[in-house]
């Protein structure tokens, strides 16, 4: 919040996309730091607590928003400046009365204000919390699945593709052989409705890691049916002798570990419910145009 203030000493009025430029050269950001998002992808995460520093700064009175993305400091602000102040947090801003208020609302009300100086953003807060019940449940997929048997865990991928748009439908594009004879191949997903084209699986429920011969032999069976591409599924993970592997042939082998697995099937609703629902609104600026 400090150097944001510092940015609007000049009086002048700021459009909210200088200070985001402005803010990612004062702390030297490189390029791979000033793009990266927020766990929605839906907003850089510079932008978002450049944001959420301007927002408890025009609340505690020390900057004044003139219009939607605009804003410039006020005397309060100047006048904080003058102190020539090292820091600056929300215990530096309960001072102002415009601020406590802003604090005091029914909605905030015996909830702690996290200080941006130190905490996440709101939105950092809710996207680490909807991040670690996503994680719990793949964990929980991930077990539940190593309960079942290895046909069901064949059906579910082959269900999976399918559910990702691969075929269309089980009926259309889904085959599901039998270990006795599928010669290193457990299921067949048109990778088309047209069935132009043809993915081979494998699914390997394992609990170890899946390395290069495992992959070599998957690689030989779908020479073996004369094909271009396959998935090679596994609960565990792949060693990176075997991803090394995967990448240098020519042969596309698509390598999925129990974490992608599992992110996929919650992605794509397989196995899956939703039990509740939040949506997070904002002001709708266009509604309150006078004309």
């Amino acid at each position: 919040m400090l150097p944001l203030l510092r940015f609007a000493r000049d009086g002048k009025v700021h459009s909210i996309h200088e200070a985001y430029a402005a803010m990612a050269e004062y702390f030297g950001l490189s390029d791979e730091e000033r793009r990266q998002l927020l766990p929605s992808g839906k907003q850089k995460v510079i932008d978002n607590r450049v944001g959420w520093a301007r927002t408890y700064l025009v609340k505690a009175g020390l900057l004044h928003s003139p219009k939607r993305g605009y804003f410039s400091i006020t005397p309060e602000g100047q006048a904080f400046l003058q102190t020539n102040p090292t820091s600056l947090t929300n215990e530096d801003l309960r001072q102002y009365e415009s601020f406590r208020a802003f604090l005091n609302q029914p909605s905030r009300r015996d909830r702690p204000v996290p200080s941006l100086a130190q905490d996440k953003t709101p939105e950092e807060r809710l996207e680490e919390i909807v991040e670690e019940l996503r994680q719990n449940l793949a964990q929980e997929l991930l077990a539940k699945i190593k309960e079942c048997s290895s046909d069901f865990f064949e059906a579910l991928v082959v269900d999976l593709l399918l559910k990702m748009g691969y075929g269309g439908s089980r009926k259309e594009a889904g085959e599901v052989l039998r270990r006795s004879r599928d010669g290193g191949i457990d299921g067949i997903v048109k990778q088309d409705r047209l069935g132009l084209d043809t993915i081979y699986i494998q699914a390997k429920r394992w609990e170890g890691p899946v390395g290069r011969p495992v992959v070599q032999e998957f690689v030989g069976a779908l020479h073996g049916v004369k094909a271009k591409r396959g998935v090679l599924l596994t609960t565990s993970y792949f060693t990176q002798d075997a991803k090394d592997y995967a990448s240098s042939i020519e042969t596309r082998v698509v390598l999925i570990d129990g974490e992608e697995l599992a992110s996929l099937m919650i992605e794509h609703d397989l196995g899956v419910t939703t039990v509740d629902t939040y949506t997070v609104k904002r002001i709708d600026s266009d509604y309150f145009v006078d004309e």
